[in-house]
């Protein structure tokens, strides 16, 4: 007996709507030789689109596999498949290893995301925030999934089984609400541009994985037309302080107790030399050589990072990561100017605090590495101390970065090389032209006072 027949019909597609009417699932119906099938999807589009490739595959006479209620040529005997979820884990644990910190987060937070693109039932018994914390906390983290609560593994165990297989995205209609899950946010609207691409990038490079495992034939991302609001890459200049302000924002963190004066030089750092966040709390008093003389210029040595990603990301189980330098290779150091109005506050910090475990230049009241909360923290009220109402509203230094994008405007504004400056800041002259060039307050002012100086001759 045959294991396939011609007889096929494709029935019009059915909403399912709960109590309330509201549409929940979108239902493919088909028969084979008297037999029925069934296939929900979230969305009418995929739906659609399933639907339409069986009535393709109908009408050219194609036969359909009794045993599976699909066309013939759609079984391939050597293609595995699982679901997404199973996938999507697959892929954390091979990016693992490999990734830093911060990039296992981000992965964790694209994809959780996009698998509400991928779900078979929209009759979930949990709210949107639970999966999401249960995927991106607990399922997407390599680390900590063999431990997760017990309520969690239920809610993931839920979504192993109401995840669309791998091979459903062959469909551009499914691969696109997948891409579309992933660029939304909770409240349907969409992420920030700079986030949207970086999802995209992630979900693209997840896709050529289940390519490389058999799961796909094509990576369907780069097919898709995607329109993604454009972006300035520079610095917004109300953001940056000039001197007076900036030495204004340093008295104002040096006044406040008991974490005030420790941490006064680390933000002089960022403001002075131009270290990245990360940068100034790995710094190391080995790495610093300040002279004694009040005029002279020192130098830092910067060897690596610390960015914050939460213990929960680090292999150390620490909030902070050690990395190596942005854009550098892994034990590449970058020396950085000193002048001498920083040699002699940081001198001063040694001489009064001494360094913390570690020999760090920077530390916390009670020794430990500078947590970032209590950066925000004193920061932010420094802002309130030393900023008139409207300057506190405004974007002016609302992250200690500013300070750096200052220190590296100053140093361009004083004829310094875009070259010299790119190797101090650790960016490409491309990047550092594009993005910090002209956004030093009060230097647009100063160019026209030249130009009428000139046209009053």
């Amino acid at each position: 007996m045959s294991n396939t027949t011609f007889n096929v019909r494709v029935y019009k597609i059915e909403n399912r709507k709960n109590t309330k009417g509201t549409v929940t699932s979108y239902r493919v119906l088909w028969r084979t030789a008297g037999l029925m099938w069934k296939r929900p999807f979230p969305k009418e589009a995929q739906a659609d689109a399933f639907r339409s490739k069986l009535v393709t595959a109908a009408r050219s006479g194609e036969p359909f596999n009794l045993a599976t209620g699909e066309p013939v040529s759609w079984a391939r005997a050597d293609r595995p498949d699982m679901s997404w979820y199973s996938f999507a884990c697959k892929f954390v644990d091979m990016k693992w290893t490999d990734a830093s910190a911060k990039h296992r987060a981000g992965i964790a937070y694209a994809l959780t995301m996009a698998t509400f693109g991928m779900l078979d039932s929209t009759a979930c018994p949990y709210n949107s925030k639970e999966l999401r914390t249960a995927l991106r906390r607990w399922g997407f983290n390599t680390k900590e999934r063999p431990n997760c609560p017990e309520r969690t593994r239920g809610i993931l165990e839920w979504v192993e089984r109401n995840s669309l297989r791998v091979s459903a995205l062959s469909a551009a209609a499914t691969a696109r609400a997948l891409l579309n899950a992933a660029t939304t946010r909770l409240d349907g609207k969409r992420v920030a541009a700079s986030s949207n691409r970086r999802h995209r990038v992630i979900l693209s490079n997840a896709l050529a994985y289940a390519v490389e495992l058999g799961l796909l034939d094509k990576n369907p991302i780069p097919d898709l037309k995607w329109k993604v609001t454009k972006t300035t890459l520079q610095v917004d200049r109300r953001s940056v302080v000039n001197p007076d302000q900036a030495r204004a924002l340093l008295s104002a963190v040096a006044s406040q107790k008991p974490s005030g004066a420790l941490l006064m030089p680390f933000f002089a750092t960022l403001y002075y030399a131009g270290l990245r966040p990360e940068e100034a709390v790995n710094l190391r008093e080995k790495d610093a050589r300040l002279p004694d003389a009040t005029d002279e210029w020192g130098e830092l040595y910067l060897t690596a990072a610390t960015p914050h990603a939460g213990k929960e990301w680090t292999d150390s189980g620490q909030q902070r990561d050690k990395r190596g330098l942005k854009h550098r290779a892994e034990g590449e150091s970058r020396p950085v100017p000193c002048p001498p109005d920083l040699v002699a506050i940081l001198r001063k910090h040694l001489k009064e605090h001494g360094a913390g475990p570690g020999g760090r230049v920077f530390h916390g009241a009670n020794g430990g590495i500078v947590a970032t909360s209590t950066i925000q923290r004193i920061w932010d009220r420094a802002r309130q101390d030393a900023l008139t109402p409207e300057e506190y509203a405004s974007p002016l230094a609302r992250r200690p970065y500013d300070l750096r994008h200052a220190c590296l405007s100053t140093w361009l504004s004083a004829g310094v090389p875009a070259t010299q400056v790119a190797q101090w800041a650790g960016n490409s002259v491309e990047v550092l032209l594009r993005t910090y060039a002209k956004c030093l307050a009060g230097q647009e002012e100063a160019a026209m006072k030249r130009i009428s100086d000139i046209l009053k001759q």
